[in-house]
């Protein structure tokens, strides 16, 4: 497959070379796999464009004010050494905050986590604990004690990004302390686990460590490849031992966590080298998601808990299974090198993220559907969520609730920024996502630093220019991922096409001499197609990384907060209950793609949207709400007497009312009244 040209070689692979570790940022040591992919430091990596955008909105938002507006943020919380409870609502903000902070340079947001920081790293005791002393030692009811290691789970992200920025010389000792501490924690203390822990501890989160104990195994890692103390993979492999079973034929029902348990099995695949490892986590998310993930673009219907008889894409999706759905994604990314897991982040925050939030970024709900035509304030919705926390919504825009949600969302952006590029294991670069960004990394075998300034609209347009700054020439390989829905992309370096067939779903690889103000152009075609949900036979109109609705026109009203931190519903003003009229073989012949112009700095509203496609349908009236939720879909073609009508479809991340699965219409033999 490769093309040698004049000082350049072009390969396609599907995997970046890993014959070695990266020699200029901290990688695997053996007997870690090597891994394809190595995160860049935070700061590593600027957005600009719409993304920078999202982060400047943050700034001023929810997220950089939620001092203001949350009783978990209190100076008095147990991180900042007093005995009041300390959980995994500050560190879920704080790994968000902290990073947003690097990455805007706004002072004030610096100021308050450094304030954060600093508070963290004192709260080390001679034992080696650190954080809330709430958590040290919990006893139950009967005297049952455990230590609750889920908050510090968390809050070691927020550390190590710290570390990655600053190179702080008191994050690795506070690190190796803490995690003697857990060592030495006797079996009947160490992340137990019983039906009853949640009774017994009086809350349900003190078996969250069990559940998610592999999220420790990364930090785990993280310092084993500092210190090189053997005694670390010992504990990597307690906690891998310690998450119990799977609760039935399915890995978990909790929605949040599934999406960071079904990455533990790949995440130990580094320490143990067996493929069953990988491959138990690459069947856990097929599992799953053929059945409860039918709708568009990676989410999938929980609302909390996956039950039985609810697999309509009107089930949603918590905004904390979101952002650490992505999360498992970059790391299984890194783990594996595989260009699936960008598809994976790229669909599921690109397509949802941005609905979760009000444009302004001063709110958020709990629960996101890819059929949801109604965000009202009412009770009456047949979410699970309701049935538990009685007498509160789930689905109107608050800065105010949804506790966890509420903290956790901070990750959202400031990762997907730190995401994009990927240092590789052989000394290049790899593009992994695609956005307007600026990155500077060490290179080549004698780590020449370098800039690359992207340039695009993506996702909204194909098209990607890169320039290279470098203060001399160094040879390095650059990769360019090929999306797994593309199956037109086109490259070129200085203005020569490049001689190489793309396939979808591997890399382009690009090894040459690069120096200063080399360009390197990407095209990628983005055709309209269908994908057809198999449970009802609905379909979805995609176009490139992202999946469309109908534009429903939105009436934002207040339903509570205050004047300035208000909780909005959004009710509909235009139909929404249609079903299209598309050719399958030849969706592009009915579907007519319209480009508005520039990408507004806020893309991801009705107003703004950069895209729409038009396409024919028809109403069905019997299709309406039942208990103010949108009825479930019945199978597919439907026949409707109404008049056809040509209708707008917008990027499903523009449309916070939104109807993405529609029934097609028909007057095939099989076709059939709604009833």
């Amino acid at each position: 497959m490769a093309k040698k040209h004049t000082a350049m070689q072009v390969d396609l692979v599907m995997i970046p070379e890993t014959s070695g570790p990266n020699f200029h940022y901290v990688s695997n040591q053996l007997p870690l796999l090597p891994s394809p992919l190595v995160k860049l430091p935070l700061g590593s990596i600027r957005a600009r464009g719409w993304l920078k955008h999202q982060l400047s909105l943050m700034t001023d938002g929810m997220t950089g004010r939620l001092m203001e507006l949350s009783e978990y943020l209190r100076l008095d919380n147990g991180w900042f050494g007093t005995d009041e409870q300390g959980w995994e609502e500050q560190p879920y903000w704080l790994r968000g905050f902290h990073d947003l902070a690097i990455l805007t340079g706004e002072q004030r947001l610096l100021d308050e986590a450094k304030r954060w920081i600093e508070a963290v790293l004192n709260s080390a005791d001679e034992d080696g604990y650190f954080g809330a002393a709430h958590n040290k030692c919990r006893a139950g009811k009967t005297g049952r004690k455990t230590a609750d290691l889920w908050p510090h789970m968390v809050m070691l992200d927020a550390l190590i990004h710290h570390h990655e920025h600053r190179a702080d010389p008191r994050v690795i000792p506070l690190m190796t302390g803490f995690f003697r501490f857990c060592r030495g924690l006797p079996d009947e203390m160490f992340l137990p686990f019983q039906p009853d822990l949640g009774e017994e501890f009086g809350s349900p989160g003190v078996k969250w460590q069990t559940m998610r104990a592999g999220d420790m195994l990364p930090h785990i890692y993280w310092l084993y490849n500092h210190t090189g103390d053997a005694w670390l993979l010992d504990l990597a492999t307690r906690f891998f031992q310690r998450i119990p079973p799977p609760e039935d034929e399915w890995l978990d029902h909790h929605a949040v966590n599934f999406t960071q348990r079904f990455r533990y099995p790949g995440t130990f695949y580094v320490r143990s080298g067996q493929h069953r490892h990988m491959a138990s986590t690459d069947y856990w998310f097929s599992q799953h998601m053929s059945t409860w993930g039918q709708q568009p673009r990676g989410i999938f219907g929980a609302d909390e808990r996956i039950r039985p008889g609810h697999t309509d894409p009107r089930q949603a999706l918590e905004t904390c299974a979101i952002v650490e759905f992505a999360k498992s994604f970059y790391i299984l990314g890194r783990i594996t090198g595989d260009p699936l897991y960008a598809n994976r982040c790229e669909d599921i925050m690109l397509n949802h993220f941005p609905a979760s939030q009000t444009p302004d970024l001063k709110g958020l709900h709990y629960l996101t559907a890819s059929n949801q035509p109604q965000l009202d304030a009412s009770t009456n919705h047949d979410y699970l969520n309701e049935q538990v926390a009685k007498g509160n919504n789930m689905i109107t825009y608050s800065p105010h609730r949804y506790r966890c949600c509420q903290h956790n969302v901070a990750m959202g952006w400031p990762w997907y920024v730190q995401n994009l590029w990927q240092a590789t294991a052989d000394n290049g670069l790899a593009a992994w996502m695609y956005a307007a960004s600026d990155v500077t990394a060490r290179v080549g075998e004698g780590g020449d630093e370098v800039t690359v300034h992207a340039d695009t609209d993506y996702p909204f347009n194909g098209k990607v220019e890169m320039h290279l700054e470098a203060g001399a020439p160094v040879e390095f390989p650059l990769y360019l991922r090929v999306p797994h829905w593309c199956d037109d992309f086109k490259v070129a370096v200085n203005g020569r096409a490049v001689d190489v067939e793309p396939v979808s779903g591997l890399y382009v690889a690009i090894r040459r001499r690069w120096k200063d103000g080399d360009a390197v152009a990407v095209e990628m075609g983005m055709a309209v197609s269908l994908t057809e949900w198999p449970r009802t036979g609905s379909v979805t109109v995609d176009r490139g990384p992202l999946s469309y609705s109908i534009k429903i026109e939105e009436q934002w009203r207040r339903c509570g907060g205050t004047d300035e931190w208000p909780e909005m519903e959004v009710l509909p003003t235009t139909p929404w209950n249609y079903g299209l009229i598309v050719d399958p073989d030849c969706p592009a012949e009915s579907l007519e793609v319209s480009e508005k112009g520039p990408v507004a700095d806020q893309p991801w509203t009705v107003e703004t949207a950069p895209i729409e496609i038009k396409a024919l349908a028809k109403r069905i009236p019997n299709w309406n709400l039942e208990n103010e939720t949108v009825a479930e879909l019945q199978p597919s073609p439907v026949r409707s007497d109404e008049p056809e009508e040509r209708i707008t479809l917008i990027p499903l991340g523009c449309a916070r009312l939104r109807m993405s699965c529609l029934p097609t219409i028909g007057e095939a033999p099989e076709a059939r009244q709604w009833e």
